[in-house]
């Protein structure tokens, strides 16, 4: 029987260059995906998934996803005395417990690996999820669930994956697969960023991630790979061997947030999936087009 998956880490500590100047001063995990930020999509992810602990990795200037997770008491208060129980509701709703969500800060941008090591305290020797709220899943259940689900079967370290355009394999961790059955790939090596004519396959790594706690001991040792960062890939494939890796291709459709193309798209998608605004906004969409 494997360890069960209770902890979650969410490197946040991004600058959001790409979404200037909306980012100047809020991070660009708050930014809405019709109306919830990015971060509150992953928790309640990771909470669907059975994750009871967090920690989230940020930055200066990252204090407005504190008090996103935090008590409105002003807010609940006019909510509550204006019979606005549905939107306080909302407000309430998927909020870790107090105590269960913790803060770390990465003092320097060093690379997602760096990101990672900086919540090595909070795991504690247990095995962990890593999501990355830029990549937001659009799936039911949802894409943690299946990981756990996948995990309970196979054990060791298991990623989110689907295949991409040859072409854009050096934007991507790329599995070397061994075994494929379709669902699950189990991965021999992993090469971060290689070039189309390099990569060993299509299936790429997206910011999904169940990792054993071994991956610490690389880590450890802030050797830098592709881009001169701490590569959380290269501390991936230095623990082949020791543990199973596999991919999982996840049922459902992700969305690159970190692109303002896959933001919009998000929020065109997010909300034609919704009662209250799916008929609205496919007439609004063929006014436009």
């Amino acid at each position: 029987m494997v360890k069960p998956v209770r902890k979650a880490v969410f490197p946040v500590a991004g600058l959001g260059t790409r979404f200037l100047p909306a980012t100047k001063v809020m991070p660009k995990e708050m930014l809405t995906i019709v109306d919830k930020p990015l971060i509150q999509y992953a928790v309640e992810e990771a909470i669907d998934a059975g994750i009871d602990e967090f920690v989230l990795v940020t930055g200066h200037g990252k204090h407005l996803m504190e008090d996103h997770f935090d008590h409105a008491y002003e807010l609940e208060a006019l909510l509550m005395e204006r019979g606005k129980e549905a939107e306080l509701g909302e407000v309430e709703r998927h909020t870790p417990d107090p105590g269960r969500m913790s803060y770390t800060r990465q003092r320097r941008p060093l690379g997602l690996g760096h990101a990672v090591w900086c919540a090595r305290q909070f795991i504690a020797g247990d095995p962990f999820a890593v999501l990355l709220p830029d990549d937001l899943v659009q799936a039911e259940p949802g894409c943690l669930r299946q990981m756990v689900e996948a995990y309970q079967e196979v054990g060791g370290n298991v990623v989110a994956v689907e295949d991409v355009p040859r072409e854009h394999t050096d934007r991507y961790g790329i599995l070397d697969v061994a075994e494929d059955d379709g669902r699950l790939a189990r991965a021999q090596g992993l090469v971060e960023k290689p070039k189309p004519a390099d990569a060993p396959s299509t299936l790429s790594i997206i910011g999904r991630y169940i990792l054993q706690p071994e991956v610490f001991e690389h880590l450890d040792k802030h050797e830098t790979g592709a881009g001169g960062e701490i590569q959380l890939t290269d501390a991936m494939a230095k623990t082949m061997g020791e543990i199973p890796f596999h991919g999982l291709r996840f049922e459902g459709r992700r969305f690159d947030c970190g692109t303002k193309l896959g933001f919009v798209a998000a929020n065109v998608a997010f909300a034609a999936a919704r009662d209250d605004l799916r008929g609205d906004i496919r007439d609004v969409l063929k006014d436009i087009l």
